[in-house]
This record gives structure tokens, sequence and C-alpha cells, in this order.
């Protein structure tokens, strides 16, 4: 299914860090081989529409699989389409998460999921999810952090991924011993972004922990009332955004105290900028510190 084109516009930066091609390069290559030709706006400032971003996405899939530039340049627009979505052997994560962007932009569904079916099928469930959807949303958020955002194209791309997550996570068995406890998982108030946190439930969920999954956007009153209700010795959240009403280390610091008799785990980048390290407080910073986390070590 393909929804109504939205088209966006990306500076030379944008592109860079979507294709993995150095601005410099670019330059080079428009100015060497009239290669990508980028529209221009009333104040004379470079940008680069939907189409253009295919393009070079395109040039980008070959030159990093091998192919001269030179030989690239030589290819008109229908042999250049062709020639990169003919290449099935094409195998890296980059290649895939390009594809991915290209997929998205058109909001081509079956193409979507077929890409992250090949991902699957080639790497695994879990690799599929650290090594190439983990990379597309962040370069994705690259742009939505910088005002050069595809909201649309995120969404789309969210809900697609959601789906086949939730998916796997009730295949797997339940846990055997909620007597233990649970792990409850949330995002704090005004963080949306959903993709981590599921694929924390499921790892917590295959290494048989039982978990509550409060969802997105959680309050401390929903917070308070879990932990009333059931036995919660954990309270693990996972942010990528800073849209709280306060700092991630205030929150951090009052999540300690409030609930001082459970361990608060936090996830997630903006993790950086956090220096309270109160005593029942642990920091999963990077993705092997959340699979050892979710192995119970």
């Amino acid at each position: 299914m393909k929804l109504k084109l939205v088209v966006n516009r990306f500076t030379i930066k944008n592109i860079e860090n979507l294709s993995g091609i150095k601005a410099h390069t670019l330059r080079i290559w428009e100015q060497r081989y009239n290669l990508i030709v980028p529209k221009r706006k009333e104040s004379n400032h470079r940008f680069y529409d939907n189409e253009d971003l295919k393009h070079i996405l395109r040039i980008a899939y070959l030159y990093h699989n091998g192919y001269k530039i030179s030989k690239i340049a030589g290819l008109k627009q229908d042999e250049l389409k062709k020639l990169s979505a003919g290449q099935k052997n094409f195998t890296s994560p980059a290649a895939l998460v390009n594809q991915m962007i290209e997929a998205a932009i058109d909001f081509d569904e079956e193409q979507f999921e077929n890409i992250l079916l090949r991902a699957v099928e080639m790497f695994g469930f879990e690799i599929c999810i650290t090594n190439v959807v983990y990379p597309y949303f962040e370069k994705i958020g690259m742009l939505w952090l910088h005002d050069s955002a595809m909201p649309a194209q995120e969404h789309f791309a969210s809900n697609i991924i959601r789906n086949k997550l939730i998916v796997r996570i009730d295949k797997l068995k339940k846990p055997e011993n909620p007597d233990r406890g649970y792990t409850l998982l949330f995002t704090p108030e005004g963080e949306y972004h959903e993709i981590p946190l599921l694929f924390i439930y499921y790892l917590l969920k295959k290494n048989n922990v039982p978990v509550i999954y409060a969802g997105t956007s959680v309050s401390n009153n929903v917070i308070e009332t879990l932990c009333d209700s059931k036995k919660i010795p954990s309270l693990h959240f996972h942010l990528i955004t800073n849209f709280m009403n306060m700092e991630p280390g205030e929150y951090v610091t009052d999540a300690c105290k409030r609930f001082s008799n459970k361990q608060i785990i936090m996830s997630g980048p903006v993790i950086n900028s956090v220096t309270a390290m109160p005593s029942n407080f642990r920091m999963l910073q990077s993705m092997d510190d959340i699979m050892a986390y979710t192995q119970g070590k």
C-alpha cells in the first residue's frame, strides 16, 4: 500500500547522515560528474527533495558495495534504479538501512516489510533489530532532531516495526516465576518512542523475566498505582528525547527517592546527560549492557 507522497527538503548535512557519503565528497561528485544537482531556495541555499535523496541512496548503495563512482556516473537513472534494486547479494546492514529509508519515503509498505523479512532471514531477529532497525531510526531521528524531519515516514515505519515486535512478543512463553516480582517497563511522560522499549520487553520475556508493560508517556501516578497493585521490585524506563518538564538527571533523582525501595533502571541515548548515581539506580549505557541486563547479569 502506498500513501500520498509527502515532499521533504533536506540539507547536504542531512544527505551526508542518511547516505554515509561525506558532504565534501558529494560536492566533488556534483562538480566532477554532475551526479547530484541540488535545488536552490530563493535565498540561493541548496536543498534536496525526496527524489534527490532516493537517487543519492542508490548511488551510496552501489558505492558502498564496491562500484566505482566513475561507473555509477555513467548510468542512466533507470539503469541506476534497476541495478541497485537487483543486487540481492548486498547483505550489509548499511545497505538494508538505505533500502528501508527509500521504501519509507514512498510509504511502500510491501517493500519495507520485504526488506525487514530479508534482514531477519540473513541475521536473525535480534541482530536485525540492533544492526538494521536501530541504525535506521538513528538516521531518521537525526533529521527529526534538526527540524528536517520525515515525521510521516517515521510514524509509518514505526507502526510496521512495532507490529512485528508485538507478534514476536506474543509468541514467547509466559514467564513461569512471577512470584519473584515484575519489572515495570515504561517511558516517562513526554516520551513516545516505543520501539526500544518493546525490544527490551521482548528480551526480558525471552529470558523468563516477568514484565508489566505500561507503555509510553507514563505518569508517576500511574506508576504508583501499579506498584501498589503488584509486586514490582524494578522500574525500567527508556528515554530517547527530553520533552519532560525536568532534566533527565532530575527525573532520576526524583524517581529514586519516590521509589526508594525499588531498583530504578534507565536506558536510552539521553543517559549521557545523567550524572546522578543514587544507590538504587542502574544505567544501561549500551546495547551490550541491555543484553547482559535482560539475561540477568
